[in-house]
């Protein structure tokens, strides 16, 4: 199974949604950077479930470990072990599920590839793996900080099923983004879109929607030609979240209306330094950051899981009927926010570091 992203700065998670724990072994993160476990802490807390009525009342701490790798405050250059505990873990509520394949989960498929799965809470195919990456994103975070200062990775909900926000990407900020929690950044929006959640809520089903981000602040020459495109990149750690099921970068699909001439970003000098007049290419070309603000958005299915009766199959394979049970999210995208910022963070420390690299050599 594949659970290492990144070339660099790699990271290895471990754990399953109602084992022992969940974390993440980050590899190749420079020595001598300072960590401040409280902003791990934070960014933990901005994805905890339990966090306002909108989301799954599983009521968990998620509380970080620091195992290794850190000294005083700074890192030592070796892998960095990072744990969460889980303490509110319900294995009895799946029962049903173990014989019983949810639809539209993942427990056919693992079943398909390795004979074998966690039934309880979706095991590794549960979002609660994504702890172990929004960890390693905030020790990332600090890297950046440290080799880059100033560069901006906000994500906040464009919209939810038909509700979408009006939002500039050049001036939305994060307090904006966490005054509320849907957290959209758009203050007229938050009320429909509480409303929305609560009524689907209410009636055993779940809703999706689209996260936007925004890249500001990153320098030109990120990104590898070819395989390793920025975009490419961005794109593989999006998908490989829970829930998603579509990405597009700039002018996106939108950009396929659009003739050559009204799509080209003109380039000018601006303050010594190559700018462009229009961002249709959403900061990338050629795989490679140019220096103008990184733009993307990601579509999110509706949560699999719904208190309703639905139709599905043993796994004996013989016809059967499976009703929701346990304690799930009836919209994953507010608490999906801080886990989009942190792959994306993951992604740029990756390429900062690469390129660092490249310049040296």
């Amino acid at each position: 199974m594949s659970s290492t992203f990144g070339e660099l700065f790699r990271i290895h998670t471990f754990g399953e949604s109602h084992g022992g724990g969940v974390g993440v072994v980050i590899d190749g993160c420079p020595p001598r950077i300072a960590v401040s476990e409280a902003q791990i802490q934070r960014e933990l807390e901005r994805r905890r479930p339990g966090q306002s009525e909108i989301v799954t009342p599983r009521k968990e701490a998620d509380t970080a470990e620091i195992l290794s790798g850190i000294h005083d405050g700074l890192t030592l250059g070796t892998p960095i072990a990072i744990l969460v505990r889980n303490t509110d873990h319900r294995p009895a509520s799946y029962e049903e599920m173990a014989a019983t394949y949810r639809p539209s989960h993942a427990d056919y498929t693992y079943d398909a590839k390795f004979g074998i799965r966690a039934p309880t809470g979706g095991g590794r195919a549960s979002a609660r793996e994504t702890i172990g990456r929004v960890a390693a994103a905030a020790v990332a975070r600090q890297v950046l900080d440290a080799y880059h200062p100033g560069i901006e990775i906000l994500a906040w909900v464009k919209s939810i099923q038909h509700l979408a926000a009006s939002v500039d990407p050049a001036t939305i900020t994060a307090a904006t983004i966490e005054s509320n929690i849907v957290r959209t950044g758009d203050p007229a929006m938050v009320e429909a879109m509480i409303g929305l959640i609560k009524a689907v809520r209410s009636e055993g089903n779940s809703v999706g929607g689209v996260i936007e981000c925004v890249i500001r602040g990153c320098p030109p020459g990120l990104g590898e030609p070819v395989f390793d495109k920025l975009e490419a990149d961005l794109a593989k750690a999006m998908l490989s979240l829970p829930a998603t099921k579509g990405f597009e970068i700039g002018s996106g699909f939108g950009g396929t209306l659009l003739t050559g001439r009204e799509h080209n970003d003109p380039f000018r000098m601006l303050e010594g330094k190559v700018r462009t007049t229009s961002n249709h290419s959403g900061g990338v070309q050629g795989g490679i950051s140019n220096g103008e603000p990184i733009f993307f958005r990601i579509a999110f299915k509706p949560t699999a899981t719904i208190m309703s009766i639905q139709q599905t199959v043993t796994a004996s394979g013989e016809d059967a009927e499976l009703e929701g049970r346990g304690r799930h999210d009836a919209c994953v995208l507010p608490r999906a926010v801080p886990i989009v910022e942190a792959m994306a963070t993951l992604v740029l420390t990756d390429h900062l570091l690469r390129q660092r690299c490249l310049d040296r050599a």
